[in-house]
């Protein structure tokens, strides 16, 4: 699942995820840095509560995670993963392509449906930063990864679903 900012993807992944068969699995990545980061994920715990979701708080080594059991399993979103893995606390920058990959290969042998949420990056042409271009084209790396690996492929545009790849349920 992949769009721009606002695009509706959260949204559609969650009702997608909801659409199989549980346990529904919530991988949350944001990683908590500040009190506006604190709330924000207050907030969408509390949205989501009552909703279906075990929610699992999993900012980084995805590659560690274990699920009790097979289910559905929602990662919400590749982008804050992989900048939590790629600058460590003093902002250097590490190429994490493998260990990024590793980590959702390790998390789709232990689902039965795995939807990831990503955002569309790097089109608009603008010249940004070393670190911000280093983190554009690895994330579009792993996005194309992603797409040639995975079975469906939709862009979010203004909530309405695109189909790139595959057929939706």
């Amino acid at each position: 699942m992949t769009g721009g900012s606002a695009a509706g993807k959260s949204t559609f992944a969650e009702e997608l995820a909801l659409s199989f068969p549980p346990p529904h699995y919530y991988i949350a990545t944001m990683r908590i840095t500040d009190v506006e980061a604190r709330r924000k994920v207050t907030r969408h715990q509390q949205m989501r509560q009552g909703g279906g979701f075990l929610t699992l708080e999993k900012p980084d080594n995805l590659d560690r995670l274990v699920l009790d059991q097979p289910g559905t399993a929602l990662l919400e979103c590749l982008c804050n993963l992989t900048a939590n893995e790629m600058f460590d606390e003093e902002g250097r920058i590490q190429d994490v392509y493998d260990k990024i990959s590793y980590g959702l290969e390790h998390l789709e042998r232990q689902c039965k449906h795995l939807i990831v949420v990503t955002n569309e990056v790097g089109s608009d042409g603008i010249p940004y930063p070393a670190g911000t271009q280093a983190y554009i084209r690895l994330l579009g790396r792993i996005n194309r990864h992603l797409a040639a690996r995975y079975d469906v492929v939709a862009e979010l545009i203004a909530g309405i679903p695109t189909l790139l790849k595959g057929q939706l349920p």
